[in-house]
């Protein structure tokens, strides 16, 4: 098995992605290197990396949310492996968190059915591999504040920003 990658010109910075030839995202972060996101990818999933400089509908969603279509990237398929059933269900509803409008992580928590679980939410944060595509950048300190976010502050702010920007009115 082979596994696409690709890399996106951001204002924040490079985008790597890398798919499956089901052409589902296997994982994405802002790194200028593809080979970087391989060891986030379950061994199950991986393959060798064969660079693309498209790949199609997920490159267009990509473009299409960069464009001002934030919903652009709610369609493209993700697949990854956690291992367990929480951490999967949490992945699906972060993909269900609205831009413009993030959650803390008691927020996250109780929309994920399991309101007391706050750390096990937030470990579904950082064990995410498909960044932007699977939202956990939309996931707030209770405080409000922005907490972590694996490929830095600095880019979780600018997508919070973009974000609000073309959701206010």
């Amino acid at each position: 098995m082979s596994i696409d990658s690709t890399v996106i010109d951001t204002p924040v910075g490079p985008l790597s992605i890398l798919a499956g030839p089901d052409g589902a995202v296997r994982a994405a972060g802002f790194t200028p290197a593809p080979e970087n996101l391989l060891p986030l990818v379950h061994p199950s999933l991986r393959g060798a990396l064969r660079h693309r400089t498209d790949l199609g509908p997920v490159t267009v969603a990509v473009r299409s949310y960069l464009d001002g279509d934030l919903t652009a990237i709610d369609g493209v398929p993700v697949r990854q492996h956690s291992g367990g059933a929480f951490m999967t269900h949490a992945w699906e509803v972060l993909r269900e968190v609205k831009p413009g409008d993030p959650v803390t992580y008691t927020g996250f928590a109780g929309l994920a059915g399991r309101p007391a679980a706050v750390r096990a939410a937030a470990a579904a944060c950082a064990r995410n591999a498909a960044a932007l595509f699977v939202p956990c950048h939309r996931v707030l300190r209770t405080d409000g504040t922005l907490g972590g976010y694996r490929w830095g502050l600095d880019v979780k702010e600018w997508l919070l920003g973009h974000e609000r920007r073309l959701t206010a009115s």
